[in-house]
């Protein structure tokens, strides 16, 4: 796969169209696009997790439009239920590994085909469901491998606003944003 960079020229808004019209659920990993990817630990072995506001706000604008949104993580952490919690994600699978089953499990459930689904991840645990998806999308921090698999990698670092560049890029390119974001 190649990799588009964000553009406001023409021929990426195009191809940005045609990318996002049939997306209606994002998928994504916690570890590296959530978040910045480090772990964190206090003196008592609690791990702590940072996550961004307006990722956040991105993810309640996309389900408002009335699509779907879902956490995939090999890890298990109750911060990652809080924050899905917070944000009304339902879909929330961890401590999966390998992904893949796990993903293709809840797109048959929801009645999603891959060609509906866009997938964030940034290290080699998640490339089957990059290769499985029709839009893969990686932080432009990602691993070397997963970049190169990546249909769009965003300017965004993990934990920096990933999601929201990425959820704002579709909803821009159907002409969405402005209806779900701003009323």
């Amino acid at each position: 796969m190649s990799h588009e960079s964000f553009s406001t020229g023409t021929t990426t808004a195009t191809s940005d169209g045609q990318r996002a019209r049939p997306i209606r659920l994002i998928l994504s990993d916690v570890d590296g696009v959530m978040t910045g990817g480090e772990l964190y630990y206090d003196t008592l072995g609690v791990n702590l997790k940072q996550f961004h506001v307006r990722d956040g706000m991105g993810i309640k604008v996309w389900q408002r439009s009335g699509c779907e949104f879902g956490i995939v993580s090999s890890r298990i952490h109750s911060g990652v239920r809080l924050r899905a919690k917070e944000l009304g994600i339902k879909h929330v699978l961890q401590g999966v590994d390998p992904k893949l089953p796990a993903v293709v499990h809840l797109l048959e459930t929801l009645g999603v085909a891959p060609e509906e689904t866009a997938y964030v991840g940034d290290d080699l645990p998640d490339l089957p469901v990059m290769e499985h998806v029709a839009l893969a999308v990686a932080p432009a921090d990602a691993s070397t491998d997963v970049i190169a698999a990546a249909d769009w990698v965003m300017q965004a670092r993990g934990g920096q606003g990933v999601l929201r560049e990425l959820i704002e890029r579709l909803m821009r390119a159907t002409s969405t944003w402005e209806q779900h974001a701003l009323s």
